[in-house]
């Protein structure tokens, strides 16, 4: 299907889809939900030849963000239902007042119409885009990559089949299986057609869709360089422990830490500790100078603070002060997640205020920054800009708002 005809059929389900009422959305979503686990045996035959595709030509663990067994795909049907049981915002009156001229003017959330999203090979990105755009009124165009395609290709018949069961359009959740760079590119320059475009992936991705968008209103969700900063006065055990989960637990997404900063007054007994845990991982230590003659490891360049390794690699430091660990990541975090690790309240205030990032963590793992554990059901990404959506991006980042104007008969 064309890229032409696949914004047509988007275009004309809009308005269906938007008219739906919660109930029946939620009816639509328990039959996705149903689908993708009846069908799993199906997503994951496909599933396991792109799996034979990548192997040798991506890294082990980008084959773990691609591979899919029974229990990720209950995840995803789990994921799907608990979108549904969310209170849309949809027709929610954010603020209402009358005028001086008798016009009650009320300010509504609405759906923002066709949502594109440009992904790489996360399998449940599928599920948990279509359900967060159905749920918040919106159509939906998924464009994954090619390592994925097999499998998206299963999920989205499984999704259609769905869809087609409950009379909806079947331009509501529609699966781009072209993954050439053409096909990004029209929908970067769909104006006019496409709402809201949203990438998702690695930096090279989200760089080329936010420069590649010709019109198109982008979100940029987020490369994560995501630091850990252990401050002097830190349990050093507990510090360990959340360094190695952040860092250990699933490199490969964008919640996991990079960089790991340590004041110098623990340096001597914090990195020895952390080091035996991460060795239990085989990660490769990219050291500064400080840090390098207390344990062994690689010599850091200055391009390892600044790179989001999604593999079993942590860069660390070691700062003097609270004020030049804030410095640091303000200078080279990319605005994730970033965690202070104390026990003193004043610091742990201080960091939380001036660090600025979309999630900012005190005595906890940056791993925790995600939809479903925000009470968002799931995510449409994480973003790292400031207007329009910010963190993790659940139903009401994917509407906008009208204003209603009620009269009796007023002129100007």
């Amino acid at each position: 299907m064309s890229i032409d005809a696949i914004l047509a059929a988007a275009k004309a389900a809009k308005a269906v889809v938007a008219a739906y009422t919660e109930d029946e959305r939620n009816a639509i979503l328990e039959s996705m939900a149903t689908a993708l686990t009846q069908n799993s045996n199906a997503i994951l035959a496909a599933n396991q030849q792109d799996i034979e595709n990548a192997t040798g030509r991506i890294a082990d663990v980008m084959i773990d963000r691609l591979r899919l067994d029974q229990e990720r795909i209950a995840a995803m049907a789990k994921g799907i239902r608990d979108v549904a049981a969310l209170q849309s915002p949809l027709g929610h009156v954010e603020n209402e007042f009358t005028n001086a001229d008798g016009l009650k003017i009320s300010k509504v959330r609405v759906p923002v119409g066709v949502v594109a999203i440009i992904y790489e090979s996360r399998p449940n990105v599928t599920t948990d885009a279509a359900a967060l755009c159905l749920k918040s009124g919106n159509v939906c165009i998924l464009r994954g990559g090619s390592d994925a395609i097999c499998t998206n290709t299963a999920i989205a018949q499984s999704l259609a089949a769905a869809l087609a069961a409950n009379g909806a359009p079947a331009g509501t959740v529609q699966l781009v299986t072209d993954t050439s760079h053409d096909s990004a590119r029209l929908l970067m320059e769909a104006r006019g057609s496409v709402d809201l475009l949203i990438p998702r992936g690695g930096k090279n991705l989200i760089r080329a869709v936010v420069e590649g968008a010709k019109g198109v209103p982008v979100i940029e969700t987020g490369t994560g360089i995501c630091h850990v900063y252990v401050d002097k006065d830190a349990d050093l055990a507990m510090a360990a422990n959340i360094v190695y989960n952040a860092k250990t637990s699933r490199p490969s997404v964008c919640n996991s830490a990079e960089v790991c900063l340590v004041h110098r007054d623990v340096a001597a007994a914090f990195l020895p500790e952390v080091q035996k845990l991460l060795h239990q991982k085989q990660v490769e230590l990219r050291l500064d100078s400080r840090a390098a003659a207390i344990i062994d490891g690689s010599p850091a360049t200055p391009d390892d603070f600044d790179t989001e390794f999604l593999d079993y690699i942590l860069a660390i430091a070691v700062v003097d002060s609270l004020q030049d660990a804030i410095a640091h990541i303000n200078q080279h975090s990319t605005g994730h997640s970033d965690a202070i690790i104390t026990a003193n309240p004043a610091a742990a205030t201080a960091f939380l205020t001036q660090v600025d990032s979309a999630a900012v963590y005190h005595n906890a793992s940056t791993r925790f920054t995600d939809g479903g554990v925000f009470g968002l059901g799931c995510e449409m990404g994480i973003s790292t800009q400031k207007i329009g959506a910010r963190g993790p991006m659940g139903l009401y980042e994917l509407t906008s708002y009208k204003y209603t104007i009620q009269g009796t008969g007023q002129t100007r």
